[in-house]
């Protein structure tokens, strides 16, 4: 018996042995039945009928559209958060708990009230900064790196000043 075309015989379900698995079965004989099962696949995909399906590169906005769903409930607040609060605050005064729930289901308000120009940082740990780490961090722009000719720099400038105080 070579073992290398029982490697590659493709045993993936009892399709393949057609009645021999059912014969081992009526007939008692487990070492038959225990052989061709530990033969089968073990893989899900193999095993089960599954239908190919293209898979569509569908965005949360397109979805949201297509489905008709309002849009997601914020993170973070912004400047929009405050005026939405306030309506809710409003709503809430009036009418009480349930008229402040509806109105909160109609528009979400923002999960978290951030403060803001802090650089995503809690406010005590960004004015524990000093005024060059927040300056770092409010550039947006990343730092230039130093040239690579810098010591060559150093050294003419350096040379340039020994001649013009000489002179």
């Amino acid at each position: 018996m070579h073992i290398n075309t029982l490697d590659k015989a493709g045993i993936i379900n009892e399709l393949v042995y057609g009645t021999d698995i059912n014969t081992a079965v009526h007939e008692g004989r487990r070492a038959d039945f225990s052989l061709i099962l530990s033969m089968f696949s073990d893989n899900a995909c193999e095993n089960s009928p599954i239908e190919r399906f293209d898979d569509l590169n569908e965005t949360e906005e397109g979805l949201r559209r297509r489905f008709d769903l309002q849009s997601p409930q914020p993170l973070r607040s912004n400047q929009k958060s405050y005026e939405i609060a306030t309506k809710q605050s409003d709503f809430f005064h009036r009418g009480g708990l349930p008229s402040a729930k509806l109105c909160h289901c109609i528009q979400p308000d923002a999960l978290i009230y951030l403060p803001e120009d802090t650089c995503d940082l809690p406010e005590d740990v960004y004015h524990n900064l000093s005024g060059h780490q927040r300056r770092s961090l409010a550039s947006k722009e990343p730092k230039a790196s130093l040239p690579t000719d810098l010591y060559s720099q150093l050294i003419e400038a350096r040379r340039s000043h020994q001649i013009q105080t000489q002179v």
